[in-house]
């Protein structure tokens, strides 16, 4: 019989979320700490873990090779539920630069924080017992890279759709009641079948009025979210592009977990606005099994 043995240790973690979309920060400045993919499931699971729509790994871009020391000082190393890999994430970020200032990792005022689509700005409001504040991402310009003739399904119902690149891939669907996305349990599908190679998020959105949409995501690697902060912006860039909605500086966008708002600017690139709250923080032990 081969014994095995857990070797485990205790690292710090914070659990926080921007309009209910949830995530747990683990600092690591010095990237020593190990994260396989098994691990960031284990940490996401509602009922065996912590419980998150993702991880974020907050290391110091002198840290890791996925960033530049030159560009920024922090790199977000993001990973969805299922432990895979994100390049981007509009909430996540927000969560991570408050978390950054609330700890005294940095000063609050406008951060410069690296992921793997890129640098972003992150305005973050000094916090104190009255006052909250809610952060801004700057989320650079949306691309309608294509292809044309995307479609998604759910049950028996079919719409087109549009690729939306906010960093991550998103197919951006109009439809006339957000029910008809369905329970979001299982992926939509989405064709044709090699257009995501990698997965994609997906949104069903509804205009509610003059720059106001509502909309539900399922986001890939995690299911339904209760908000998505590229989401919300793919659904501006796509309600622009069809002409859903008419051109304006600001849109607000409803998610179940709450509002975000979304400022479009001279030159395309879109902010992206909303709450981003730490809720707790602890110690949890990280780990894997190794052969003795």
């Amino acid at each position: 019989m081969t014994a095995r043995s857990m070797h485990r240790t205790e690292v710090p973690f914070a659990k926080g979320h921007g309009a209910e979309n949830d995530f747990l920060v683990l600092p690591d400045p010095d990237g020593r700490l190990d994260l396989p993919a098994a691990e960031v499931v284990r940490l996401c699971d509602r009922r065996a873990g912590i419980g998150a729509d993702g991880v974020l790994r907050a290391v110091r871009c002198t840290a890791t090779p996925e960033a530049s020391a030159e560009e920024a000082e922090w790199f977000m190393d993001y990973r969805n539920a299922d432990g895979s890999l994100g390049a981007m994430c509009g909430n996540g970020l927000r969560v991570m630069a408050r978390y950054l200032v609330d700890t005294g990792l940095t000063p609050p005022g406008t951060l410069t924080i690296a992921t793997r689509a890129g640098t972003r700005q992150v305005r973050v409001p000094h916090r104190s017992p009255d006052f909250q504040g809610e952060v801004t991402v700057g989320m650079g310009r949306p691309r309608l890279p294509g292809p044309d003739g995307i479609d998604v399904t759910v049950a028996e119902r079919r719409w087109p759709a549009l690729h939306v690149d906010m960093g991550n891939p998103h197919a951006v669907v109009f439809v006339d009641d957000l029910a008809h996305a369905g329970d979001l349990r299982i992926a939509p599908i989405v064709d044709p079948a090699g257009a995501y190679p990698h997965g994609v998020t997906v949104e069903f959105v509804i205009p509610c009025g003059p720059a106001h949409l509502a909309l539900r995501v399922y986001e890939r690697g995690v299911g339904e979210t209760r908000a998505c902060g590229t989401g919300a912006c793919a659904a501006v860039a796509a309600a622009l592009s069809w002409g859903r909605q008419s051109a304006a500086a600001h849109y607000t966008v409803d998610l179940p977990g709450g509002r975000l708002r979304i400022a479009v600017l001279a030159d395309g690139a879109m902010e992206l606005t909303g709450p981003a709250e730490i809720l707790a923080r602890g110690t949890v032990n990280l780990g894997r099994r190794a052969a003795a």
